[in-house]
């Protein structure tokens, strides 16, 4: 079974969000969108367009959001069978959270790393 495919989104809180975003616009040139963030469209090595997106986005400091997580930030992986992988962890011992959300937007699940991090696994739609 193949895990991980791809990063899908990086997601970190801040202070002040509205302030960080734009600094991050400023000076390393991110077109923010009105949501608050960016998506990255694929490209292969010529530079062409290819399918799919990696997003970015800065969100208000909550202890809820990554929760049970502390970090202030959390990785969302690209996988292509959610249920498949969330049993493969949960055979392997790790902790996966019981917690599972489906949506138009994919299939979500989380598990938490050996630190105490909040990884988010995500299964896009299909034909995304």
């Amino acid at each position: 079974m193949k895990r991980v495919t791809g990063i899908g989104g990086i997601f970190f809180q801040a202070r002040d969000p509205v302030a960080l975003r734009a600094w991050y616009a400023k000076h390393l040139g991110l077109e923010l969108q009105e949501w608050g963030g960016v998506a990255f469209t694929w490209a292969d090595g010529a530079g062409n367009a290819t399918k799919g997106t990696t997003v970015w986005s800065i969100g208000p400091r909550s202890e809820e959001t990554f929760a049970p997580s502390a970090a202030p930030f959390m990785v969302n992986y690209r996988v292509e069978d959610l249920a498949a992988l969330l049993a493969a962890l949960r055979e392997e011992g790790c902790d996966v959270l019981e917690e599972t959300h489906d949506s138009e937007l994919g299939q979500f699940g989380w598990v938490m790393d050996p630190e105490g991090n909040k990884v988010e696994l995500w299964q896009p739609p299909a034909g995304r």
